[in-house]
């Protein structure tokens, strides 16, 4: 597994078929999951980090796993994944954690490490969040993280609220 990001109090790593218990604890529970079409069983698991490790493959970045410093203990994941959004590939800053990790600012501490790495790694000039209008909680992290509301849009037969934030040094 190779570290990719560290930050004051996370490190975040390639996703590997040895976290898939982890990876439960979010895809079982109902309310981490309360914004995805529906849970995952251990098989889906597998399917997603395939998908995911498929992703470092195709595109350098994916989600990763996120895990608390000092004792590399599992919070969640976040990372950067390419996204067809009305035609186009955008990158999307996504995020999901254990309920237990909730209220701490993992998400953000995360998320706006995966923003910067964005710009500043990968080049791009733009960064997407896609949010069920009715998650506050992934919203409010994405406004931390300086992203902003800018349309909604349908996908995956749901209508989500866009949020993007620009990187100005490419301007």
């Amino acid at each position: 597994m190779k570290e990719v990001i560290k930050t004051e109090r996370l490190r975040l790593r390639t996703m590997q078929p040895e976290d898939l218990d982890n990876l439960q604890k979010i895809f079982s529970d109902p309310e981490a999951m309360r914004y995805y079409p529906s849970l995952k069983d251990s098989e889906e698991t597998k399917e997603w980090i395939d998908w995911t490790r498929g992703n470092y493959m195709k595109y350098g970045v994916g989600l990763w796993v996120v895990e608390k410093l000092p004792d590399n203990s599992f919070v969640g994941m976040c990372g950067l994944v390419p996204q067809m959004v009305e035609g186009k590939m955008e990158l999307e800053v996504g995020y999901l954690f254990v309920r237990t990790a909730w209220g701490k600012g993992f998400a953000t501490e995360a998320a706006k490490a995966c923003v910067d790495y964005g710009f500043k790694q990968v080049k791009c000039h733009q960064i997407i969040s896609l949010i069920d209008p009715g998650n506050e909680a992934s919203i409010k992290v994405a406004n931390r993280v300086g992203m902003a509301f800018d349309r909604v849009i349908e996908k995956w037969d749901k209508k989500l609220s866009l949020y993007k934030i620009e990187d100005k040094r490419h301007f």
